[in-house]
């Protein structure tokens, strides 16, 4: 089964990704997870909530905190240059930062790999294969969207966390569902189990 990589940065919205790795694996999919050192910090300052470090224990947390047994979770730490999906020689069928801090979207951008994170970023572009970063940043400054320019320009896909109203959310859950799913539209996975808005009610 090819994996997709989902990454999480220590930018805000932790949520986005916490509900991408459980729709994933909810449909049965394969998921590489890193977790960068500051997200592990967000986590605990934003959803009160201590990730543990180590794989095998957080993999068994991610499987408890998001009551899912189906599919299959591989997780990484950050700093773990030995890991397979820091190869090229490892297929996956894609990777999507989500969310993605500026730091980490310019030093992608940059070519600069200090953390697994960033260097599996840059396989993904090397190998020309699906990179979809969500950056989580406003307003975005110059250097930003330089940064966000040249990262498109070699091949990454930018997909902004922004909600639609004419969906009609009732809830933070709504809006996080839709962000979500446009996430992976763009990487074709059409997910079961969450709600798509399919045109206006008449």
């Amino acid at each position: 089964m090819t994996s997709i990589v989902i990454a999480i940065t220590g930018a805000s919205a932790i949520q986005l990704g916490e509900r991408s790795i459980q729709l994933l694996l909810q449909n049965n999919k394969s998921v590489d997870l890193i977790l960068s050192k500051g997200a592990y910090e967000v986590a605990k300052s934003e959803r009160n909530i201590n990730i543990p470090v180590d794989p095998k224990s957080q993999e068994d947390f991610w499987r408890n905190k998001l009551s899912v047994e189906s599919g299959k979770l591989t997780c990484y730490r950050w700093n773990d240059h030995s890991a397979s999906i820091a190869s090229g020689s490892h297929r996956t069928k894609g990777m999507v930062i989500v969310p993605c801090s500026m730091g980490t979207l310019g030093r992608i951008a940059s070519g600069f790999s200090l953390d697994l994170i960033e260097r599996c970023a840059d396989v993904h572009l090397k190998e020309k294969r699906p990179l979809i970063i969500c950056p989580r940043e406003s307003p975005f400054n110059l250097i930003h969207i330089e940064n966000i320019k040249r990262l498109s320009l070699a091949g990454a896909l930018i997909v902004p966390p922004i909600p639609a109203w004419y969906t009609n959310p009732k809830t933070i859950e709504d809006i996080i569902d839709f962000i979500v799913v446009r996430l992976f539209d763009s990487l074709g996975e059409n997910l079961e189990g969450i709600k798509r808005w399919v045109g206006p009610n008449k």
